[in-house]
């Protein structure tokens, strides 16, 4: 992981009910979600289980990881896993539930 000697706080909203959290640029969103009082799903923290699978309806995020348990197909249609996407902008999630 990368050191972040000046991070960034950016606005999250986590969707359906539009809940508002800092998302600091120097944690995965998933930290960032759990430290604004919202309960997200997740399990593994790695990215593997898929528990935390997401939609970004807004804003970009990077990966310190090779593999985040995504395909390719899935990155391209927007979805990410907050317990290893961080955030490079504000962010708009909606939790996909299979």
């Amino acid at each position: 992981m990368s050191v972040d000697n000046n991070p960034t706080i950016f606005i999250g909203i986590a969707e359906p009910d539009a809940t508002q959290f800092d998302a600091w640029s120097h944690q995965p969103l998933l930290v960032s979600i759990e430290q604004g009082g919202i309960d997200w799903p997740s399990s593994c923290r790695n990215g593997t289980c898929r528990t935390c699978f997401s939609k970004l309806e807004r804003g970009q995020v990077r990966y310190e990881i090779d593999w985040p348990g995504l395909s390719a197909e899935e990155k391209e249609e927007g979805y990410v896993l907050p317990c290893v996407a961080y955030p490079c902008s504000d962010v708009v999630l909606q939790h996909q539930s299979f």
